[in-house]
């Protein structure tokens, strides 16, 4: 922050010293919000929350080195009072970018992406003079003004993320801190219910560029029609980027490694140079792009640009972080928020990163998406239920339809799965050919590796989830089919059902709430079976197979379980996980998915 005296402060803000306040003690920064983060010198603007009242802090924070107190009513400390503590903040802030002339701002927007393109953006910048960026996603009406007061007489480049719950939102934040550059990355369905629309949502995006002087640059992305037609927006000269042969900034000759990491050539009107991203998803190819365009426009050269992008690591937590534990389990950890769009990019991401492994998903009902959220909600389960996994965790609310679509879409591929073995089966049969080695021989699996031998270590050796207390023990019972016993060792449960004469295989749902059949079972509502499991057609070996015929096992079918929350989900999963698989948690902020993740990593939960 450059140095203000209290004076100068209450000036800006129209505000009134109070509390025996000096007019000439000098605020040196930071401006902060919370009072654990005062140093000596601060300023501590006092906001009063749903639970938590900044006003009630205001002595520790003088005693930990703040000079006053910006509030909205009297403290017994030196502050400065004012009507409103947001447009006080938002107003030194705009003074301060005002008394930096030379500083150029680069804003980004978009519907997803923004906190990653603008750190690679801020990476970028960094190379050729002092730059300020965000700490994680501090965007918004508060996080904006603070960010922006962090500069000071040094200060070369600005790169700020804004967001948008509204219509006006960002023409307000362009208004703090008018930009240079404008960076637009897509129109998607995040806040789809706020907005009303993705043209809505279109609207607000394209407050950035028209925010543009004459002189400036709006960066646009060539392969979203919504962002691309934002030209008509403007008055600054435009730039695409994109994988379009129009895009001035593009990507050419897009490869994914295994671990889900994209390289590309970077193609520029004066050159092209070779980027190898470290950050995980195809989908960091579009984010790269961007700032890529922005950094060409300040004249970058494309070698450095595309060296600083294959050097760039994540920066900002909890976006499709990677981790590798000891025991060759791997967390994907994309947690700190969801939509339609980010969960497709985070599950294509993770079929590439967890290939020939067991994969196991934990999700949440997607939020803020109006009218329109159950149904892209039961899509969003589709999309999980498809997508290959051994199991699927639904943690919190309103999971109903996910979990709803999740079971049709796993019900069906897993059908298709069975058609295919069925299928192999008579041919070979049709053949001649000899039936396979040993009862139940391995067989493709719909959701995990092919499972070996006569229901080696219980009916999910290694092909599926065992239960929460480890496979269950063989042992026939009445009523289930021969091989099953309930998880506790005890009797089976009163009622199995299965998939029918054929098709065999666990399936969808356990029916049935005998107590010996719960015990150390966690469904989603208290006293029942859990929900979400299927036995094989009662009494007879899956798939109609006879013990030493050769029959191949069925294709197995994906375990889903609703649970209550974050923790619920890490202890839940932690039952089901062994050495060698794969986890992605994903889902909205307000789920706190994060947790999961810590813990399954041997964290703490914060």
């Amino acid at each position: 922050m450059i140095p203000l005296p209290l004076a100068r402060i209450a000036e800006i803000t129209s505000g009134a010293l109070s509390g025996m306040a000096d007019p000439r003690a000098v605020v040196r920064g930071p401006v902060v919000i919370d009072s654990r983060a005062v140093e000596p010198g601060s300023l501590f603007v006092a906001f009063r929350g749903a639970r938590v009242d900044g006003h009630d802090y205001a002595a520790q924070a003088i005693r930990a080195g703040a000079v006053a107190v910006l509030a909205t009513r009297p403290v017994d400390v030196p502050s400065v009072i004012v009507p409103d503590a947001a447009a006080a903040l938002a107003e030194l802030a705009a003074a301060q970018v005002a008394s930096l002339p030379k500083v150029t701002v680069i804003g980004v927007t978009g519907s997803a992406g923004k906190t990653t393109t603008k750190d690679l953006l801020a990476k970028l910048t960094a190379r050729v003079g002092p730059t300020i960026a965000p700490v994680g996603s501090f965007n918004n009406e508060l996080g904006h003004p603070l960010t922006v007061l962090r500069a000071d007489l040094d200060t070369r480049f600005m790169v700020l993320e804004l967001a948008a719950r509204n219509i006006g939102h960002i023409k307000e934040l362009t208004r703090i801190a008018p930009p240079q550059i404008g960076v637009v990355l897509n129109v998607g369905t995040a806040h789809l219910g706020v907005f009303g629309g993705k043209e809505a949502i279109a609207k607000a995006k394209g407050e950035l560029v028209e925010s543009l002087p004459r002189t400036g640059v709006a960066v646009l992305n060539a392969d979203d029609p919504l962002v691309r037609a934002m030209a008509s927006r403007t008055d600054a000269r435009v730039t695409y980027f994109g994988r379009a042969e129009s895009a001035s900034i593009r990507a050419e000759n897009v490869s994914v490694d295994a671990r889900g990491r994209a390289s590309f050539t970077l193609r520029t009107p004066s050159g092209a140079a070779p980027v190898s991203l470290k950050l995980y998803g195809a989908h960091a190819v579009e984010n790269a792009l961007a700032a890529a365009a922005a950094g060409y426009e300040l004249g970058l050269p494309v070698a450095t640009i595309a060296a600083e992008l294959s050097e760039a690591t994540p920066r900002s937590r909890w976006r499709m972080e990677v981790t590798d534990r000891a025991d060759g389990v791997t967390v994907l950890n994309d947690a700190y928020n969801a939509n339609p769009d980010s969960m497709r990019a985070a599950f294509e991401a993770f079929e590439v990163l967890g290939r020939g492994r067991r994969r196991f998903a934990v999700i949440a009902a997607l939020r803020e998406l109006g009218e329109d959220g159950p149904a892209l909600n039961a899509e969003l389960g589709r999309l999980a239920g498809g997508s290959g996994l051994a199991g699927l965790i639904v943690a919190g609310p309103d999971a109903g339809p996910v979990l709803e679509g999740a079971r049709a879409a796993a019900a069906e591929a897993q059908a298709a799965a069975q058609a295919s073995l069925d299928a192999q089966a008579a041919a070979n049969a049709a053949a001649g050919l000899p039936p396979a080695s040993g009862p139940h021989a391995s067989g493709p699996s719909a959701s995990g590796p092919q499972v070996p031998g006569p229901h080696a270590s219980g009916p999910y050796a290694s092909g599926g989830p065992p239960g929460p207390a480890g496979p269950p023990p063989p042992g026939p019972h009445q009523g289930a089919p021969q091989g099953w016993q309930a998880p506790d060792g005890g009797s089976a449960p009163q009622e199995w059902h299965g998939a029918g004469a054929g098709q065999g295989g666990p399936q969808l749902a356990w029916q049935g709430n005998e107590a010996a059949a719960q015990q150390g079972w966690q469904g989603p509502e208290a006293g029942g079976a859990p929900q979400g499991w299927h036995a094989p057609a009662a009494g007879g070996p899956p798939s109609g197979g006879q013990a030493g015929a050769g029959a191949a096992y069925p294709a197995q079918a994906m375990r889903i379980v609703h649970v209550p929350d974050a923790e619920a989900a890490a202890a839940e999963l932690g039952g089901w996980l062994r050495p060698g698989d794969a986890v992605l948690v994903k889902g909205p902020r307000a789920m706190g998915l994060e947790r999961t993740a810590e813990l399954l990593l041997g964290g703490a939960a914060q």
